[in-house]
């Protein structure tokens, strides 16, 4: 039986050019959960409020009484807002979700641009579940995004496709891939994600998984 693991908790705290920990804090047992539950009412909330922004990632720094949330989005200005408007929005609605859990907490948000959405295994992998809930043709549809993510840079694409791919009555598994992907290479970058796309058929698993050298 094959042994699997996550490409990024594997790489995890190896290199300073891998992932790190996207959140970054320490709690004792009474408040470990708490903060836990916190993270992802703020990561739904934030994915939610602005799916088509394009986020990357999200990562959150905690204090004794502080949070500061970093967003890493495609877009930032569907983020911001003109003059800011969305931003206050946003960071308000995080402090009613802090408070509803440990009490009054104050909120730090930092908006980073991605200038390169073709080389995020997220937004790749979630482009191709939206095109698939499109009925767009699946080979078509990978191809393309694995052309584009070579031609920004990245040394290798590996995408897996998992489930009745287009309407079939029986689920099957497709992989495609293109240059590099060496996934027992600790040192290497990889940057991974998985995401369903709902199609008329059922759900289709979809996994990317990028080398960025």
């Amino acid at each position: 039986m094959g042994q699997k693991i996550n490409p990024t908790g594997f790489r995890l705290e190896t290199l300073d050019t891998n992932p790190q920990w996207q959140s970054a804090w320490y709690a004792n047992s009474r408040k470990y959960s708490l903060y836990l539950m916190e993270d992802k009412k703020i990561r739904d909330f934030i994915q939610k409020k602005f799916n088509s922004a394009g986020i990357v990632a999200l990562n959150i720094l905690r204090s004794t009484k502080k949070v500061k949330i970093v967003i890493i989005v495609a877009r930032p200005g569907l983020v911001i807002g003109r003059g800011g408007k969305e931003l206050e929005g946003l960071k308000k609605d995080l402090e009613k979700i802090a408070a509803s859990s440990l009490g009054k907490t104050a909120i730090e948000l930092q908006v980073e641009e991605f200038k390169h959405p073709d080389l995020s295994a997220k937004l790749v992998a979630e482009k191709i579940a939206y095109q698939l809930a499109k009925r767009m043709p699946y080979r078509r549809v990978v191809l393309a995004a694995m052309d584009k993510s070579m031609a920004e840079g990245a040394k290798g694409v590996k995408i897996t496709l998992g489930g009745r791919i287009n309407g079939a009555e029986i689920s099957r598994r497709e992989k495609f891939s293109l240059g590099q992907v060496p996934l027992s290479t600790i040192r290497t970058r990889i940057d991974y994600h998985e995401t369903p796309s709902l199609t008329r058929s059922g759900f289709i698993g979809v996994k990317v998984y990028l080398c960025l050298g």
